[in-house]
């Protein structure tokens, strides 16, 4: 069956939302819970009124993320998730280090990115962090799983490469048939390792896609693409764990229910 013959071919975290994305081998899932670790961070463009006490979801535009900031996407940042230090490389150097469980290391950050956005700004910018909160384009805690045959079904319809990094996902599968993962609204995952996870929604794309992850630039219509030859705006979809367990480069998955 299609379902035996697909696996895992690449994990990601966003420690920092809106920043580079941290290439993983293998992860452990926890009921209920994101990738560890993913969008721990994010900055504020502007009070935004979140409240560390007590974090609930809020619209991403509230922070600098890609689909208003494309420039991000020049920078290469890494967040060591042991010591919380973020550094920022900027045109090949380090433009910026700083601990954002510390005062003076968030202030380091901001300052950075004050100066590398200040003509996107509406006001002050601010690190964000509460335990437990993830700073998710979704309010439900999710993970998010990209097929990469639909992105070459997305790249034949647009005539050019297409970095299956434009989608920021957390899991990327291979071995499904284009927009199979649509058909598994409602379905389970079960991946070797013991981990389970439910479909739970079609991820609609912005223009955040449209965006080059390497140089920054706004090449591509990947949302009007999508519309125009697909008949709908989606590309990829959220899933909630179920059942904790291990997840690792190369394993296979099977879809129950």
């Amino acid at each position: 069956m299609v379902e035996k013959q697909s696996i895992i071919r690449a994990i990601y975290r966003y420690p920092v939302k809106g920043l580079s994305p941290e290439v993983l081998e293998r992860i452990k899932l926890a009921p209920g819970e994101t990738v560890p670790g993913d969008r721990l961070y994010a900055i504020e463009n502007g009070p935004s009124g979140f409240d560390p006490s007590a974090p609930r979801h809020q619209p991403k535009t509230r922070y600098l993320m890609l689909m208003r900031n494309e420039r991000l996407a020049t920078l290469r940042t890494r967040l060591d998730l042991a010591t919380h230090a973020l550094a920022v490389v900027s045109g090949g150097c380090e433009a910026a280090r700083g601990d954002l469980r510390t005062r003076a290391g968030r202030q380091q950050i901001e300052s950075f990115f004050a100066k590398f956005c200040a003509d996107e700004l509406r006001g002050p910018l601010k690190v964000l962090h509460a335990p437990g909160h993830s700073f998710s384009d979704v309010a439900k805690k999710v993970v998010s799983i990209i097929n990469l045959v639909s992105v070459a079904a997305l790249e034949d319809a647009v005539g050019v490469p297409v970095a299956p990094l434009r989608f920021r996902a957390n899991v990327y599968v291979d071995g499904w048939p284009a927009w199979h993962e649509f058909d598994l609204l409602g379905r389970e995952i079960t991946i070797a390792g013991g981990a389970r996870l439910k479909i739970i929604k079609r991820i609609v794309r912005c223009a955040a896609t449209n965006v080059d992850p390497d140089t920054g630039q706004r090449d591509l219509a990947i949302p009007d693409t999508l519309m125009r030859s697909f008949g709908h705006g989606d590309c990829g979809v959220y899933a909630e764990v179920v059942a904790g367990g291990e997840i690792a480069v190369g394993t296979p998955l099977a879809v129950s229910g």
